[in-house]
Parts: C-alpha cells; structure tokens; sequence
C-alpha cells in the first residue's frame, strides 16, 4: 500500500502556540523561570519516542570532482585517460583510489565506492538538482533530501531541540522545494542563528510576563493572534534549540585537542561540527566544500583540495566508528558531476555528467566494496548505471521510509518521492 503525507505536519515545526507556555503556569508564576521551562519541556520530550534513529552526513564537492582522480584511478587505461595523480592502495585487495587520497585510502574497507554513479547532464545548475533531488524540473522544484527528512520526522529532535537538517555551506538545489520554506536547512551561519542565544540572561526571566518578553524578542514575523505558527522556519528551528540542550554541539572547542587535529581545519572542523551535530539529534546535515571545477592544471588542484578531504573524511569515518555511530550514520561523498575521462591541453578535465563521483560509508548497510565498474577509458558505466534517485531510494530504506512514498505536492497532487529508482541492492 502506498503511503500519502499531506502537508499536514508529522510532527508539527511550528505548532506550538503562546497558550502552550501559558499553560506552564500551573507550576506558578514565581516558579516560571527559563530553566524550569527548559525542565518542563526535557521531561515532556521523554515521553515522546523519535521515529528517526540513523542520520546523513552529506558531503559536496561542489564544481563537479573529478571522478578518475577521486575514487576510480583506473591505472590499466591508456596514459591519457587514468590518473595523473596515481592511486593509493586500500585493505580491499585489489581496490584503489586516488593518490591524493592516502588516508581515505586507509578506512576503504568501511567504505562503499560508487563506480557506475551517473545522470547524464554536464550542467553544474542541472547536475546538482539531478544528484540533490533525483530530478531535474525547475518549473517544479522538487525538495531535497534533508528536506525530505524535516518533513517526515518534523523540523526539530523532540529530546533536544536539535534541528533536522543542517545546512553548512549554501548548494543549489539543497532547499524544501515545494515543500515550502518551514523545511529549509537551518543555517547556523545566518541571521537566525543569533535568536540561539538569548538577550536576556535566563537567570533573570523570573515572571511569566518577562519570559514571554524574551520569547517575543526571538520572533522577527510572529502574526497578530502571538502563535508561534507565525514565526519563520529558520526562526522556530532557533527556538527549538533555545529551549532544548544542543547548542553546544555547534561548538567544536568542546572536543580534545586531539580530536580537533585529527580532523583538522576547514573542511575539517565542519565534518567535528557535523559528528557534534548528529550525536544531539540532527537528521540531516550537508557540508560544501567547492573548488572543483577544474578544467585546468588538475594535478595542482588536487593537491590544493584533497588534503582536507584526505584528512577530514577518513577522521570522521574513523571517529564514527570509534563511537559506535557507523550503523546509525552514513557520510556520503559527492557532487554533481564528474570529470572528462581524458585530460585536455590545459591538463585538466571538463564537465562530464556520464560518470560521477559517490562513495558512502556507514549507515548499516554494507561496506568494504566496490559497486559498479567503469569502461575501459572510465568514460561511462560498464555496469548498470547507478542513479541519483537509485541514491535516494537507498538513503530512504536506510531511515526505514519506504522509497515508493508519495507527499502531497503545492498543487495538491499526491507525487512520488522516488519514481523510478531503486534502493542499490548491494548496499542493502
């Protein structure tokens, strides 16, 4: 049986009202003070049981990575094919990947690499929305994934406040769609992330009348009845996390130093956040790291991009799995396109949408493979392609949603999430 969400809210982003904090009242008003508010709310959470229990760490590689030099060296092509920067050897016995890359290399045997990843569109615009939201149909903007999950599981963690989808690093394509904009990312950068701290020191709300203040202070569009329904997405996600305990987890000088070096700065410190984020509830979070797009001296690009990666994405495979978070969370490498399989006279690789870039880690499924294979010149799949929907079926079945799910779209029409792939059976 298919199931149909409407745009009626799982759980409800922006549902609660003024009269829910009226309510808190019954304790008295002398007791009505932001911590016992904050109490309050943690001992009603636990009566509630989170219908999400894995989460994504998506990682974009924005300009279109260079899918020979990445994760499928394929050093038996002819020169000017395989790759320039070598290959470094993985535990998998006779797998490779790009010799930028010596420790990713060194944790492929968690990992899932996508050989046979493709779409067809060498367009950056088309190329991300194709590999974001398994479509490309501007005139219909279809939500992204992590927009998908703010949907189905509701804007925030109900324990902790933590918002659902997280945002570091804009991408196009990555936002709800017509899901409208109550199930944007919420961007930890932006205006209204300032609302995560209050202006008031809480030890001073002491009366209801100074609480409910502080609490329109927060709002910027709260309507004429005061419901918090009248707050903005991004300015409830700020709510939830006011009144619940994840704000520290944006903060990465809470980890050992040790850690901090593991994973190191840049792209690394983000991937920290992003752990920091998933451990206090985030269901969802997307991290952009650009520079890409190299139709030029590709030799020197890599070694100017890779490191980080090198250093940030086999940190937090390896942390993941130190803290037992591998079966709960799946990282995902990709962007939206890969590379022209031979190099140009610029010594670079142009835009090319028949092969591309994926490699996964975690998430329960299966691990220390390789999937798909390439042609002979690692032009195009030499296997059954592997679609960004296919991608998108597998990261559904991996929450337990099942793929075939429809949502009620802004026409009021019942339409697929996923219409023609399937989960990576592989993978599964």
């Amino acid at each position: 049986m298919l199931k149909v969400v409407s745009n009626q809210r799982s759980h409800d982003c922006a549902g609660n009202t003024r009269r829910d904090f009226l309510r808190v009242g019954a304790i008295g008003a002398s007791a009505l003070t932001l911590p016992n508010l904050l109490r309050s709310r943690a001992a009603a959470a636990e009566s509630q049981q989170s219908l999400r229990s894995k989460s994504v760490i998506w990682v974009w590689l924005s300009g279109g990575p260079t899918h020979v030099e990445t994760f499928d060296p394929k050093m038996t092509a002819p020169v000017e094919f395989r790759s320039i920067t070598g290959e470094a050897a993985t535990p998998i016995p006779g797998v490779t990947i790009g010799g930028s890359f010596p420790k990713l290399a060194s944790v492929a045997d968690k990992m899932a690499i996508v050989r046979s990843f493709a779409h067809n569109n060498s367009s950056h615009g088309n190329g991300t929305q194709l590999v974001m939201t398994g479509y490309n149909d501007r005139a219909d903007m279809r939500p992204s994934m992590g927009s998908i999950m703010a949907k189905r599981f509701g804007c925030s963690d109900p324990q902790s406040g933590m918002p659902t989808y997280v945002r570091m690093g804009n991408i196009r394509s990555d936002g709800p769609g017509w899901l409208g904009t109550t199930y944007s990312p919420f961007d930890p950068g932006s205006q209204a992330s300032k609302s995560m701290r209050l202006s008031l020191d809480a030890d001073r709300v002491s009366d209801r009348r100074n609480l409910l203040d502080s609490i329109d202070k927060m709002k910027r569009s709260a309507d004429a009845s005061g419901k918090m329904a009248g707050m903005d997405g991004f300015e409830q996600q700020a709510f939830e996390l006011i009144l619940g305990s994840s704000q520290e987890a944006f903060d990465t000088t809470k980890e050992s130093k040790q850690t901090r070096d593991a994973y190191g700065s840049g792209l690394g410190e983000s991937l920290l956040k992003a752990r920091r984020l998933v451990e206090a509830g985030c269901g969802f979070v997307t991290l952009n790291y650009g520079g890409w797009d190299m139709h030029g001296g590709i030799e020197k690009g890599m070694k100017s991009r890779a490191g980080q990666v090198d250093q940030g994405v086999s940190a937090l495979i390896a942390d993941l799995h130190e803290r037992g978070m591998n079966e709960d969370t799946l990282v995902v490498v990709t962007g939206e396109f890969g590379r022209t399989p031979k190099i140009n006279a610029k010594g670079g690789r142009d835009h090319w949408g028949r092969l591309c870039t994926l490699a996964l880690s975690g998430g329960g499924l299966k691990m220390g493979q390789v999937i798909g294979e390439s042609s002979r010149k690692i032009e195009v799949p030499a296997t059954t392609p592997i679609t960004p929907q296919d991608l998108m079926a597998t990261i559904l079945q991996m929450y337990g949603v099942d793929h075939r799910m429809q949502f009620v779209n802004n026409s009021g029409r019942p339409v697929f999430l996923v219409e023609d792939g399937q989960p990576i059976a592989e993978l599964v």
